[in-house]
């Protein structure tokens, strides 16, 4: 119980200064993350919080399924139409590239050639997740069709991801670390990510439509289809998990399945279950500061640093740039995208569930992805969160258009 007043008496001394704050790039995920530092390092810390438990561990997955939930309806309207084709090469093109660029690097830093914990490796930390630069999204010198991109790209690689975590976990389970292949984990994973879609097709559709009509019928009032919205995800995960299937993937998929009906819901519909998930995931935040001072204890392998550094650069900017190829989109576009590939709550949840996994069949595995996880996350934050200010700045000046506007039509 402490964690939690410590954590929230720590979200509110920042939301108090937050916009003073913001000129040093001190956000939300950056002070909460900092004071989970400052109270857990020591042997005799103020707060302590355990996520091995099967409790911690379904508090992660609800955690994430809110987020998903969320990423799935969040995009803003119209960008998807507009710019679909870009959508297309940084999501279906750039977006497995980074994944294989991932296992590469990670086969040339641990070649044990156990290939299934490699791609582990890979799919942990690929996840875009705009929080440690979440200030760029409001920056008015980006053009607003290229932070629109941004936000899409960043909420459905996560969903997307998804499954290929839970089946790439499930490999690294069947081979332990004996080597010998047991093909129950993987058969499990592909009956959980069959189950999560029909969980999540049968809560989000009707969900949907339901709200839609009673909205348009006059049946209800705004503040109710926002709760209304927000068992969507928890319902969605629910079922997910009484179906054996993944819950986190159903609530994706449930968002994805919502998102047409919610463009007919009174404005500010999506705000609270927004919200929530924000505020869940800045628990979350304070939770990876006692990680990141877990990870540096006891045996730490040096080869995490150069893969979480080659992650956040060579492996998202590469795969990025050759997906944009013929693009049309001018230069500067084209390497702010590649750029800008902050790891956040997603690669947390992933690492977080990936060692709850692996610890029983394979301890030293579990330790690996957990440092990885974390210096991943640790280096996005000082490298994207002190960043994007004059990334920004820089951008304004080269491509000479800072009021943001759309002149090439790109997409």
């Amino acid at each position: 119980m402490i964690a939690l007043v410590v954590s929230m008496a720590t979200l509110f001394a920042w939301a108090l200064v937050a916009g003073r704050l913001v000129r040093w790039s001190i956000t939300a995920p950056v002070a909460m993350t900092a004071a989970g530092v400052v109270l857990t390092v020591g042997p005799h810390p103020l707060v302590t919080v355990s996520l091995t438990t099967s409790d911690a561990e379904r508090a992660v997955e609800i955690i994430l399924a809110v987020l998903l939930f969320t990423d799935a309806t969040a995009a803003p309207k119209g960008v998807v139409r507009a710019h679909r084709r870009l959508l297309a090469r940084l999501l279906l093109v750039a977006l497995p590239l980074t994944v294989l660029a991932g296992v590469l690097v990670g086969g040339l830093l641990f070649p044990s050639g156990r290939w299934w914990l490699v791609a582990l490796f890979a799919v942990v930390t690929v996840a875009v997740d705009l929080a440690p630069a979440a200030e760029l999204i409001k920056d008015s010198r980006l053009p607003s069709w290229l932070r629109g991109v941004l936000t899409v790209e960043t909420g459905l690689n996560d969903g997307i991801l998804a499954p290929v975590f839970l089946f790439f976990l499930a490999g690294a389970e069947a081979y332990g670390d004996s080597g010998t292949p047991s093909g129950e984990p993987l058969g499990r994973a592909l009956d959980a990510v069959f189950w999560a879609v029909v969980a999540g097709v049968l809560v989000g559709r009707p969900g949907g439509l339901l709200l839609r009509r009673a909205w348009r019928a006059g049946w209800t009032r705004p503040s109710a289809v926002r709760l209304g919205i927000l068992a969507l995800p928890l319902a969605a995960y629910g079922l997910g998990i009484l179906l054996d299937g993944s819950g986190f993937i159903a609530a994706f998929v449930a968002g994805l399945c919502f998102a047409p009906e919610a463009r007919a819901l009174p404005a500010h519909a999506l705000d609270l279950v927004e919200d929530v998930g924000a505020l869940l995931s800045l628990a979350l935040w304070f939770v990876f500061g006692e990680l990141v001072t877990q990870a540096f204890t006891g045996d730490f392998d040096g080869r995490v640093v150069a893969y979480a550094a080659l992650s956040l650069t060579v492996v998202r900017v590469l795969p990025v740039l050759l997906a944009l190829l013929g693009s049309g989109l001018r230069r500067a576009d084209r390497l702010l995208l590649a750029w800008l590939g902050p790891r956040g709550m997603a690669t947390i949840v992933y690492g977080l569930l990936a060692f709850n996994g692996l610890a029983p069949v394979d301890p030293h595995a579990a330790d690996l992805v957990g440092q990885l996880m974390t210096m991943t996350v640790l280096m996005s934050l000082v490298l994207h969160g002190l960043t994007y200010g004059p990334v920004a700045a820089r951008y304004a000046r080269y491509a000479g258009r800072p009021d943001g506007s759309d002149p090439d039509g790109a997409g």
